[in-house]
């Protein structure tokens, strides 16, 4: 058996070694969206405790398969599938409940806004009425009955 063949708890060294460069790899990825302000804190979070759990799974390889035993799955990559897949679920819940705050958020900063305009427009609407009235006459009115001429 070569060096490249040897098998780890059901993996190959080279498998291995891939899995761990990936988990550097994904766990450096969101350092630096993080870092350039593309990814925002609070999902940060979430992204690295997917990386870190990849980078465990990948230095310790029997820790699925424990796992698998644990829960009564025969086939280890099964159960991480299905952690896999409950991840999803959780992030659509997640990214779903945080649309619908967004939505409910715009919809009121555009009542808000229209409220704002329809007030400006009734003070500009008042303001040329005030204007198409012209100014008042600041003369006074001569008195005829005084008997001056």
């Amino acid at each position: 058996m070569s060096a490249a063949t040897v098998i780890v708890a059901g993996m190959s060294v080279a498998a291995h070694v891939l899995v761990i460069v990936l988990a550097a790899a994904v766990i450096a990825f969101i350092v630096v969206l993080v870092r350039s302000r593309r990814l925002r804190a609070k999902y940060s979070v979430l992204w690295f405790s997917i990386g870190l759990g990849l980078a465990v799974l990948a230095v310790f390889p029997g820790l699925l398969s424990w796992v698998s035993d644990l829960f009564g799955i025969a086939y280890p990559p099964a159960t991480f599938m299905l952690l896999a897949l409950s991840f999803l679920l959780v992030l659509v819940l997640h990214f779903s409940w945080e649309l619908s705050r967004l939505e409910d958020r715009t919809r009121s900063l555009a009542e808000d806004y229209a409220l704002l305009r329809l007030g400006l427009a009734e003070r500009l609407v008042v303001q040329e009425r005030g204007r198409d009235a012209g100014p008042p006459d600041s003369t006074p009115a001569r008195s005829t009955e005084s008997g001056e001429a």
